[in-house]
């Protein structure tokens, strides 16, 4: 009975009768597809299509945070809560991370550094708590150390219930870009935290649709289109800009939140006999020995139109460039 409430509320928030509460979990740091991902949230929020609880940035970059907050700030949302994994053995200034640091640099934002930024398990459980039950779409664009850590995390002053309890309670469906099927290594998966790939897929019992690497592969966006329609002054402009200066780069983020549109059924259908096993490495398979009741990963239909889905992932950033 509760799988089939869960699965009926999360239908009613997707086909639009009702606003998709979403916690968004991003790896924001060294690809440029969590920027267009996360104005993608804000181009829904704005169509009152979502309603986005918070971000919680999974990554070891201390600019990734302020980034997240300047994006935020510019789309008009500088409230929305960050919560920034802590407790790492380091933080970590590497020249792989393009964008990050200028766009927390050159834009305003309302975070002063990442370690004013909420811990992400704690904001985690505070909105979970604060939501109606099988209420939350959770968005994963990232390594699942943060998920992981929920999942582990006790009863406290937030909550009486455990992470797990919270997430089975709260949670409507899980929405994650992660894994190469029907068989592969993705680095969502395996870097730089294998291990809470695993314990996640272990302990999760609520619907979780995977948007593999082969998917986003081909869908590329960020390209001479978006360059010529967006406006300079934005940062999704500004990080393309400094990641490849508008070369094009696949769309594995944006896939995981045009799933959370009606439309994407256009273009995917879902694969749902067996279940997927991932190995220590990070290393994943879908298995076939027996179903699972939650999990699904993605394929293209076989009249699906990679540049047309291509092109309406940039217009959904472009509908709403200030």
């Amino acid at each position: 009975m509760k799988i089939f409430i869960s699965l009926f509320l999360c239908f009613l928030q997707i086909a639009g009768f009702t606003q998709v509460r979403i916690i968004l979990d991003t790896d924001i740091d060294s690809d440029v597809d969590d920027v267009e991902a996360v104005a993608m949230v804000h181009a829904l929020a704005d169509q009152k299509k979502v309603n986005l609880l918070g971000v919680i940035v999974t990554s070891d970059d201390p600019y990734a945070p302020l980034c997240v907050s300047a994006i935020n700030k510019y789309f008009g949302r500088p409230k929305v809560p960050i919560g920034f994994l802590k407790n790492q053995r380091e933080i970590i200034h590497r020249e792989r991370y393009k964008y990050t640091k200028q766009i927390s640099e050159e834009f305003p934002h309302g975070l002063k550094s990442h370690e004013k930024a909420e811990d992400a398990v704690l904001l985690y459980r505070k909105l979970l708590s604060k939501s109606p039950d099988s209420s939350v779409v959770i968005v994963t664009i990232g390594h699942l150390s943060s998920l992981q850590n929920l999942l582990k995390s006790g009863a406290d002053k937030i909550s009486s219930l455990s992470g797990k309890e919270l997430v089975e309670k709260k949670v409507a469906k899980w929405l994650c870009m992660g894994g190469l099927f029907p068989a592969g290594k993705e680095a969502n998966f395996f870097n730089p935290d294998p291990l809470s790939t695993v314990y996640c897929l272990q302990h999760w019992n609520k619907p979780v649709t995977f948007a593999g690497w082969e998917i986003g592969k081909n869908v590329i966006t960020g390209g001479q289109y978006l360059k010529d329609k967006i406006p300079v002054k934005s940062p999704v402009y500004r990080a393309y800009q400094l990641y490849n200066n508008f070369a094009g780069r696949s769309s594995w983020d944006q896939i995981a939140i045009f799933l959370l549109l009606d439309v994407s059924k256009k273009y995917f259908d879902t694969v749902k006999d067996g279940y997927c096993e991932v190995k220590v490495d990070g290393s994943n398979k879908w298995m076939t020995d027996k179903d699972s009741p939650y999990q699904e990963y993605l394929v293209f239909k076989p009249n699906a139109d990679q540049k047309e889905l291509a092109k309406v992932i940039d217009d959904m950033v472009l509908n709403i460039a200030r």
